[in-house]
């Protein structure tokens, strides 16, 4: 018998112990939103060169390289902005002619710190020998400044949520016991909707829209939950 009533006795204070650990909360998700202007461009380039000789087609490219990294020196970008990406010498067959070509690719890529050269600066890589503009990017020097501010306003957000759901509750909300960025903060992306950069037109003397610039849309995501009293 007493047996019986310690292992009862033993089992409410568990119960109680249990009970008194169990924390009342309220769990969100934040999101904060940045819009950003960029200030930079990274612009990835391919030099393309093609003939029946190896050594030609090699030689031939490595010319246009030249004259086009001569170029961007020329244009006050700095040798730590501009970067290889890859180095290719191809040999194809040719069913048609039934003889073998080659290919040599290069691409490189620029970073361009001055948005208003863009129009000037592109038009010169073509001239210098580029074959095509594979891709552009915009960039801001101030990321890691904008993807604080992105969190900071995911933190906000997430207390806006808590409140909200506790005040209509009749409850109030207390302080945070866990805080979880949910993934990493999304790559920027540009919207193109803003005003567009502008270049002489030299068949009308007018103003040419060329490229849209735009603005950057950095976001983050936190989970939060918080003591509700």
């Amino acid at each position: 018998m007493k047996k019986i009533i310690l292992l009862v006795t033993a089992f409410i204070g568990m119960n109680s112990l249990q009970a008194q650990e169990i924390t009342p909360s309220i769990a969100v998700v934040g999101e904060g939103v940045v819009k950003v202007t960029p200030d930079q461009v990274l612009i990835k380039v391919r030099v393309e060169s093609e003939g029946s000789s190896a050594q030609q087609v090699k030689s031939d490219n490595d010319k246009a390289i030249d004259k086009v990294l001569k170029y961007t020196k020329s244009m006050g970008v700095k040798e730590g902005d501009v970067k290889t990406e890859y180095v290719n010498l191809n040999k194809n067959y040719d069913y048609q002619t039934k003889e073998y070509k080659y290919v040599a690719n290069q691409s490189i890529s620029i970073l361009l710190k001055d948005l208003n050269k863009y129009s000037e600066f592109t038009e010169g890589l073509l001239n210098a020998g580029i074959n095509r503009i594979d891709g552009v990017t915009f960039k801001s020097t101030e990321i890691e400044t904008h993807n604080s501010k992105a969190r900071m306003e995911a933190i906000k957000d997430a207390k806006k949520k808590a409140e909200e759901y506790a005040s209509t509750l009749g409850q109030s909300v207390g302080k945070a016991l866990t805080i979880s960025e949910t993934g990493s903060i999304s790559a920027p992306q540009p919207i193109y909707r803003m005003e567009m950069m502008k270049s002489a037109d030299s068949s009308g003397g007018g103003d040419m829209e060329t490229i849209a610039v735009g603005e950057m849309v950095i976001e983050a995501k936190v989970n939060v939950t918080f003591h509700l009293k």
